[in-house]
């Protein structure tokens, strides 16, 4: 029994809690009965990885920063009451009270300068937000690949094996009517050995990266899971690097964050500049005694003698030369990483392209050749087994070319942000 699938928009959760208990319901359908495919992957990342969710608590403290900055300070009461007595008539006896209102004034231009920090802050988050969420789907595209990977070596090595295996059985009845030396017998049974070490080898990095795609979601992924999907095929060609340059400086929410950081880094030097003003407080008094009452109104001015903030203005300066210092190698980094991608998907694009040529057909008759000849007499097992060992070593090194690509496309397509422009979260 199959259950259907139904697509949900996971940012209502929140507002909807009824949501939240469809999508449990869908995802302990699709992963109770089906194999995982990478859409059903990236639908669990926004309501299961942790990573999207401090990314989120992120965005809400910067949000939580811009109300506190818009806030104004609050006034500050103090009072007293007692007994008090007239010293020259000592018939004057009562209550005596005291009272004063402070409150502090809050100049428009400090709080345009906070405002404006917390503006970058808020920048900074969703930058940092959007990095994120690209950089999660980007971590689960690859690791579903990569378990793809591994489990189509292990089907060339669980193949391997079971024809050495019968190799093995062949050449042990050859040596046993006496048709065969024994040190063919030998050689077979070693390259049918290594085939099993070989075999679970790849069984065990399998495992491996079903580990490292279940670490994306926690509980949420049961545990022995399993994935259906195979490698999509390059269908364009990729744009010039000197254009991937321009995307990346561009798109890249990385840089944005880095360049959003100098800005509030910016601000924060302008409002610990403003800050040197002397911050002026109304004050209103009251006193009453008897026979008396009194009320005064008056401000109070804090006299900047000892402390101009030289201490904070310098920290701020030196914030600022360390985030535009940091987003000048951020920027550096990331166009290395452009290159380094762009290299490795043309290395691997022309490996594909050799390969498919007819490089894997050539090793595919070479084996064909080699096991009629055996058959035949016309030559040892040796020479049989040499033959298969390069078709399995040809046939990894085109899967692997195959994967190599697809990884350094799915690196070039996070750097340029493109998944991003189609789906902002």
């Amino acid at each position: 029994m199959h259950c259907k699938r139904k697509q949900i928009n996971t940012s209502s959760i929140v507002e909807r809690p009824w949501v939240f208990v469809l999508l449990m319901a869908w995802s302990i359908c699709v992963l109770g009965g089906e194999a995982l495919t990478l859409p059903d992957l990236l639908k669990l990342l926004e309501p299961y990885n942790p990573s999207l969710a401090a990314a989120q608590a992120r965005r809400e403290s910067a949000q939580g920063a811009m109300v506190t900055a818009q806030q104004y300070p609050n006034p500050t009461f103090e009072g007293g009451a007692g007994v008090g007595k007239e010293r020259n008539d000592v018939s004057k006896t009562g209550t005596s009270g005291i009272g004063m209102l402070t409150q502090p004034l809050d100049y428009p231009f400090i709080r345009e300068a906070r405002r404006k920090v917390a503006e970058a802050g808020i920048a900074s988050a969703d930058e940092s937000s959007r990095y994120v969420w690209l950089s999660v789907r980007t971590t689960t595209r690859q690791t579903f690949y990569e378990i793809l990977r591994r489990r189509a070596e292990l089907d060339i090595a669980e193949a391997n094996e079971r024809l050495l295996q019968q190799i093995r059985e062949k050449v042990q009845l050859k040596v046993e009517v006496g048709e065969a030396p024994k040190y063919e017998e030998v050689k077979a049974m070693a390259e049918w050995l290594n085939a099993v070490k070989l075999k679970e080898t790849a069984q065990v990095r399998v495992e491996d990266a079903k580990s490292a795609l279940h670490a994306l979601f926690g509980k949420a992924l049961p545990y022995p899971f399993d994935v259906a999907g195979e490698l999509p095929s390059i269908t364009k060609e990729l744009p010039p690097i000197e254009r991937l340059r321009d995307e990346v400086l561009a798109n890249q929410p990385l840089l944005h964050q880095y360049r959003a950081e100098v800005e509030r880094n910016r601000a924060r030097l302008g409002y610990e500049q403003d800050l040197r003003y002397p911050q002026v407080s109304l004050v209103g008094y009251m006193e009453r005694d008897p026979g008396l009452d009194r009320w005064q109104l008056g401000v109070s001015v804090p006299l900047p003698l000892w402390n101009q903030r030289q201490g904070q203005i310098k920290e701020a300066q030196a914030d600022l030369s360390q985030a535009e210092s940091a987003a000048q190698q951020q920027e550096l980094t990331v166009l290395r990483e452009l290159e380094n991608a762009w290299n490795r998907y043309r290395i691997a694009h022309r490996q594909v392209e050799t390969f498919e040529s007819g490089l894997l057909k050539q090793a595919e008759n070479s084996l064909k050749v080699a096991e009629a000849a055996y058959r035949l007499g016309e030559r040892g097992i040796l020479d049989y087994l040499d033959a298969q060992r390069v078709y399995r070593s040809v046939s990894n090194d085109y899967l692997n070319a195959r994967f190599d690509r697809q990884a350094a496309l799915i690196d070039l397509e996070r750097l340029r942000a493109s998944e991003l422009s189609e789906n902002l979260p």
